[in-house]
């Protein structure tokens, strides 16, 4: 007689089984079954179970793609590549014809083995630039090993993107541009003839899709998160203390510079975006600056904005109330955001000093994580991300993750910058405990999202 019970049992169990994550492997070693070159004409060859793609000059970046797409996953491979060639794997990724003319573009897990050591950050390649540099994880900086075969371990599930390199947590991204698409290796094309022939290699390539629990690593957060969803709080800020300036809909919390009430012209609010609808000064529809009811001292400040062609705007803080002022203007040290090709005010002021990210018209801007006067800014019509941190009088700015300018507001050498400046007659220039945070309206067109703030 067959018992029941132990049919039972053993179903379960043979369920229990069957419900675990199952690797498929993506390379067989044996051919390039299942991918496809695009864009470049980088070679690809197979040595020893391996993919070797081998630069070449005068061609573009090259991609070996993946011809199936895929959405949540997680990825395992290893890489090594030869120094003086950089590389990446490409996540999410997209490779229409009818966009760009097939040009892969998305997320880029970073293969890099320039000093800077961003191995494990997010590229986005052909699209928005660095998502996630290294800047802010100096642990990840050190997980890559030049010269050696490296294992990352990628996990894309939802909105999540967060990477290993040899064990260590180098990217903790939060970003809904792309939910599915191809996997791809890249050969990044060469400038000299030094660089000729330079290998990047890749094995093991192995991928997971179902039942991601079995495979995910635990922790990750040992990376700094980086949160691009507009205007949302994650789990993680808001436990950090950050609440949002701006509720993406409505002016509560926002009041004309040196008044009582929101301005009735020249702001909109729309689709989770906070728009400088952009006049000429002597328009009805210039509505004035907007600045925050509250005042904050210690803070750390992020938002997105996006410039149209020639803006002109700036954020200012510690900003006092002037019953001196007209109502709409404000006073206080600038971030000036500014499309630093097409407004002739990039060429005024001292060398560069009212450019993007600049303390407006006392401190020049540059890329001080990389060591470049190359900011790697998005050029009018894409989002920027800016952020100010101020403790103790020591400030920082910071744009798309990369620090551009600090300084100490309580110092010798910040009193001299003002005694030169535009600011030179106004008595305690930036010296206030506490103030406004404040948007300018210049007259140009200009996009806010994703506001906020939390305080130290």
């Amino acid at each position: 007689m067959i018992n029941s019970r132990k049919i039972a049992f053993f179903g379960m169990l043979f369920l229990s089984f069957g419900a675990e994550a199952q690797w498929k492997d993506l390379f067989n070693g044996k051919d390039l079954k299942g991918w496809i070159r695009r864009n470049g004409e980088a070679e690809y060859k197979i040595e020893n179970q391996t993919i070797v793609g081998v630069s070449r000059q005068n061609t573009a970046n090259s991609f070996l793609c993946t011809e199936q797409l895929y959405g949540d996953f997680v990825l395992e491979l290893e890489a090594k590549i030869d120094v003086g060639l950089n590389s990446g794997i490409q996540i999410r990724s997209i490779a229409d014809p009818s966009i760009m003319n097939g040009r892969v573009h998305g997320y880029q897990v970073e293969i890099d083995t320039s000093p800077r050591a961003w191995s494990g950050g997010i590229f986005d390649e052909s699209r928005d630039g660095w998502l996630y540099p290294l800047s802010l994880n100096p642990q990840g900086q050190k997980a890559f090993r030049n010269g050696q075969w490296n294992k990352y371990h990628i996990e894309a599930i939802g909105n999540t993107i967060k990477t290993w390199v040899n064990g260590v947590p180098c990217t903790n991204l939060l970003d809904s541009q792309t939910a599915k698409g191809i996997i791809a290796l890249q050969v990044h094309k060469i400038k000299t003839a030094a660089q000729e022939g330079l290998t990047v290699q890749w094995r093991n390539i192995r991928i997971a899709t179902e039942n991601l629990k079995d495979v995910v690593w635990k922790g990750g957060q040992e990376a700094p998160e980086i949160n691009y969803l507009p205007n949302q709080l994650s789990e993680s800020e808001i436990r950090k203390g950050w609440r949002l300036l701006w509720d993406g809909k409505t002016s509560t919390g926002w009041t004309i510079a040196n008044g009582k009430s929101f301005p009735k012209e020249g702001w909109l609010m729309e689709d989770g975006v906070l728009k400088v609808l952009g006049s000429k000064k002597d328009s009805v529809r210039k509505g004035g600056d907007i600045q925050t009811a509250q005042e904050f001292s210690d803070f750390e400040l992020e938002l997105d904005f996006k410039l149209g062609t020639g803006a002109n705007s700036g954020v200012k803080y510690f900003v006092a109330d002037d019953p001196k002022r007209k109502e709409g203007t404000g006073l206080g040290p600038e971030f000036q955001l500014l499309d630093d090709k097409e407004h002739p005010d990039a060429k005024a002021g001292v060398n560069g000093n009212r450019t993007t990210a600049s303390l407006y018209d006392l401190m020049t801007s540059e890329n001080l994580s990389e060591g470049t006067k190359d900011k790697r800014m998005n050029p009018p019509g894409k989002w920027n991300k800016l952020r100010i941190v101020s403790r103790n009088g020591h400030v920082e700015h910071w744009l798309n993750n990369l620090k551009a300018i600090e300084y100490d507001r309580y110092s010798q050498i910040f009193r001299n910058l003002v005694a030169k400046s535009k600011y030179v007659t106004y008595p305690n220039f930036a010296q206030a405990n506490a103030g406004h945070i404040l948007l300018q309206d210049h007259g140009n067109e200009v996009h806010f999202r994703s506001i906020k703030i939390r305080e130290f």
